[in-house]
């Protein structure tokens, strides 16, 4: 889709690392007079526009409609800069009812004499210009931009439009400079994507449709994942929306309840068995079960386009399935691929996608499916570092707990003289072997038993340092590991100089053992990064 590149907005936020202190509805309105005053009588439209645009984002942001209250500051203030935003939200206001309530408010402060602004009757009278729209040939998104004004007043809204998980949604809008530029974009972007690519001119009705319904979709999320610039470009985008004339009437969502899903799934089945798929495909309980789930998504997340296949679409279906809470049980783990697959080339024919288009389909779902299999396999490679005695509730506890061993013994495969070992760390013994399999320097006189002691003392050490971090005893270990690679230290330089601190501190115990003191250990650590 094409990228975003908003206009030059008339104030920035300003930045800081922390919070911003809670301000007082008196006080919000206050800093909303100032701008207003700062814009002179004589702002261009847009100016304005974008100002109150803005404004109306940062209460969008925090859920709170302020619109009614400051309407009623305003009209009690009286003075130019609250007739002036009276002027921009009878325009820009989110309803009719709100809109209505700020022309009374503005036509009341005009009645005790203030003068209504230069620039208040003609606010947002633009001329509409045309509409186009990129579109990726699944369906998945869209890149919508309309075209108001001409010659210096020239401008377009273009918006971002989600058919993935909430069937339309907007999330990006901005209002941007040299409209032509982007159209020129569209349309190379739409002539180097060939077959998988439409690009095309939209009714005016029709594109007000979108963008309404776009955004209506995305005030109904909570927290949606929008862009920076969404809420500020937000009442604008919706403002020009209303310049459109009638939306189209919106297409009725086709019933497809259990009955339809379960016609669906049957018409499935039989494309698999008379057409042929990429993939053998038994009709037994399994893969009726993964059909049933596909036909149960696309009636949640698609509900005019169920049936609809897309890169995006059926990459959401496979994560939403693979993150979820439930079990789905081996068979139909193992069905699961082949089935999506199978489901794309019915949905692929059914919809009319090109040869290209349907091997581009299938070559996405690929890739997907192999990164799934790669993260089931990190997931069962931790496993190893488990010993099952471990209680950690908290994930982030246990994403530590791992992190600090896999550190501790990177890896369960080492290679000794001539022989492979895949050994389990969480056995001491077989630990010890994992750090020998380090020391491949060591390993012709540890078989000829003729180890010297500095090499023994060197891998006593290690081992050590090894079992204190796959413990976390003394925790001092692993938070001067973390600090020192924080620094940029490889895991071999953080490990020496660990060794280094122990050697300071060991002392004879027996005369084959050593043994050296927590305290004065800890705080050697401590010092470390």
């Amino acid at each position: 889709m094409v990228r975003m590149s908003p206009v030059s907005r008339v104030r920035k936020k300003q930045s800081s690392s922390e919070e911003p202190e809670p301000q007082s509805l008196t006080g919000f309105f206050k800093d909303v007079l100032g701008d207003y005053a700062n814009l002179g009588t004589e702002p261009g439209h847009l100016e304005v526009e974008l100002l109150t645009s803005e404004l109306m984002g940062q209460w969008w942001e925090t859920g709170d409609d302020l619109g009614p209250e400051l309407v009623e500051l305003a009209a009690d203030k009286g003075t130019a800069p609250a007739a002036a935003f009276l002027a921009a939200f009878a325009s820009l206001g989110d309803d009719e009812g709100q809109r209505a309530d700020a022309g009374e408010a503005l036509a009341g402060v005009v009645k005790r004499g203030l003068p209504e602004p230069e620039w208040a009757a003609t606010l947002g009278e633009f001329g509409v210009g045309e509409c186009w729209r990129t579109a990726d040939v699944y369906g998945d998104a869209s890149s919508l931009l309309c075209v108001f004004g001409e010659g210096d007043t020239a401008h377009g809204v273009l918006a971002l439009l989600d058919f993935v998980e909430f069937d339309g949604w907007v999330k990006d809008v901005v209002v941007v400079e040299a409209p032509d530029e982007v159209l020129a974009e569209m349309r190379g972007q739409a002539a180097e994507g060939g077959e998988l690519m439409v690009f095309e001119q939209v009714p005016p009705g029709r594109a007000r449709l979108l963008l309404e319904d776009g955004i209506a979709i995305t005030d109904s999320i909570e927290d949606p994942e929008v862009s920076a610039d969404f809420s500020r470009f937000r009442a604008l985008a919706l403002s020009r929306a209303r310049l459109l004339g009638e939306p189209e009437q919106a297409e009725e969502t086709p019933e497809f309840g259990e009955q339809e899903q379960a016609d669906a799934i049957a018409a499935f089945f039989a494309f698999a068995a008379d057409e042929g798929t990429a993939a053998e495909l038994d009709d037994d309980e399994a893969t009726r079960a993964v059909a049933e789930m596909l036909a149960e998504f696309g009636a949640e997340h698609d509900p005019r386009r169920p049936l609809r296949v897309g890169p995006e679409k059926l990459a959401f279906f496979l994560d939403t399935v693979f993150d979820g809470d439930d079990d789905l049980g081996e068979d139909i783990e193992a069905a699961l691929p082949d089935v999506v697959r199978a489901w794309a080339e019915w949905g692929a024919r059914r919809d009319g996608l090109s040869e290209e288009a349907t091997g581009t389909l299938l070559g996405a779902i690929d890739e997907v499916l192999e990164e799934l299999a790669e993260d089931d396999s990190e997931v069962d490679s931790a496993d190893v570092y488990l010993d099952g005695t471990e209680n950690v509730d908290d994930p982030e506890a246990l994403v530590d707990l791992l992190a600090r061993r896999m550190f501790a013994i990177p890896d369960t495969v080492t290679v000794i003289g001539d022989d492979e070992l895949e050994l389990d760390p969480t056995d001491a013994e077989q630990r010890r072997l994992l750090v020998v399999g380090e020391f491949p320097e060591y390993h012709e006189s540890l078989a000829g038993d003729d180890f010297d002691e500095q090499e023994r003392m060197r891998l006593a050490m290690r081992t050590t340092i090894v079992d204190q971090l796959w413990d976390n005893d003394p925790a001092a270990v692993w938070e001067a590991a973390k600090r020192l690679g924080g620094k940029g230290l490889e895991r071999e330089e953080v490990l020496s100089q660990v060794e280094q601190v122990l050697a300071k501190h060991l002392e004879p115990a027996t005369e084959s053992s050593m043994e050296f003191d927590l305290d004065d250990y800890e705080a050697g650590l401590s010092s470390l990064g």
